[in-house]
């Protein structure tokens, strides 16, 4: 399975309070989350404001997305939610 991001930024989404970013999965789009949560727990955000998410979003954007490749992997390339736990899943830590 090949992943690869789009260069797009992610959008809001204030009902789930969660930020939305498309991963292309063998060539075919897959929109994916991440939580308001896991973006304050993990990276940051001072609350779960557009503009806090956002700017979390970028400062950990790398991890996000290797995060996000794992977990894809592991859901055949399903869409998937990155939930603060995640972060904290062995393997999935920092390195």
């Amino acid at each position: 399975m090949h992943i690869q991001f789009t260069d797009g930024p992610p959008t809001y989404d204030g009902d789930d309070f969660a930020l939305h970013f498309v991963a292309l999965v063998d060539g075919q789009p897959v929109v994916c989350s991440i939580s308001a949560e896991a973006l304050e727990d993990h990276f940051g955000a001072a609350s779960a404001r557009e503009d806090d998410l956002l700017a979390a979003f970028e400062r950990g954007r790398a991890r996000i997305r290797s995060v996000c490749a794992e977990a894809l992997d592991s859901h055949s390339g399903e869409s998937v939610v990155l939930r603060s736990g995640l972060f904290r899943v062995a393997g999935m830590e920092p390195e």
